[in-house]
């Protein structure tokens, strides 16, 4: 009996601890509406909230994220379309390009990685590293990171499509929530 009721109770402490763990650090109360209807609306026209009667309705399946939803990696893939992945890590958050060199000098040739520091769009959202290789005859090859314009253009890029990409998604998850006639809340 003591021990089903030290397991109930190391069950009850584990599920609180994770609850109160999972609150956010809070929000900036000037961006949000004192009215909670006024919040409701704002949230639901802006994608971030959810409708329990389209729920309890009878749609199946559920809400899943894949690469697609993110704007960054979905600009970023756009913006080197042109060069070869060598690798294209969406859980680690890492795009790795294969060497690419154009026609014009087939022994020099750039290799590019874009580590996601964070979802946001943002300028330091990125890590972008662009490496050279200068080879003579194939044979002695030498690889330099360099940082320079490229990777500024590179970030100026990819940071303006996904902000596109950002609007888009926003214009396509807006739906209007109609605010009771009296703008208030009803009385019980």
């Amino acid at each position: 009996m003591l021990k089903i009721r030290h397991f109930k109770t190391s069950i009850l402490i584990t599920l609180l601890a994770i609850y109160l763990n999972s609150c956010g650090s809070g929000a900036d109360a000037r961006k949000f509406p004192p009215n909670p209807e006024e919040r409701v609306q704002k949230n639901i026209e802006e994608g971030r909230g959810f409708r329990l009667m389209n729920k309890v309705r009878g749609s199946k399946g559920g809400d899943f994220e894949f690469a697609s939803s993110n704007e960054l990696w979905r600009a970023s893939l756009d913006t080197i379309d042109f060069i070869p992945l060598a690798s294209a890590n969406y859980s680690g958050g890492i795009i790795i390009t294969d060497w690419y060199s154009d026609n014009s000098n087939l022994n020099e040739s750039i290799k590019i990685s874009i580590r996601f520091l964070t979802n946001e769009i943002r300028s330091d959202a990125l890590d972008i590293k662009v490496f050279y290789k200068k080879c003579a005859q194939n044979i002695n090859c030498e690889i330099n990171e360099r940082k320079g314009s490229l990777v500024a253009e590179l970030t100026k890029q990819i940071l303006k499509k996904a902000a596109i990409y950002e609007k888009q998604t926003k214009d396509k998850n807006f739906k209007p929530y109609p605010l009771p006639k009296s703008g208030k809340r009803k009385k019980k």
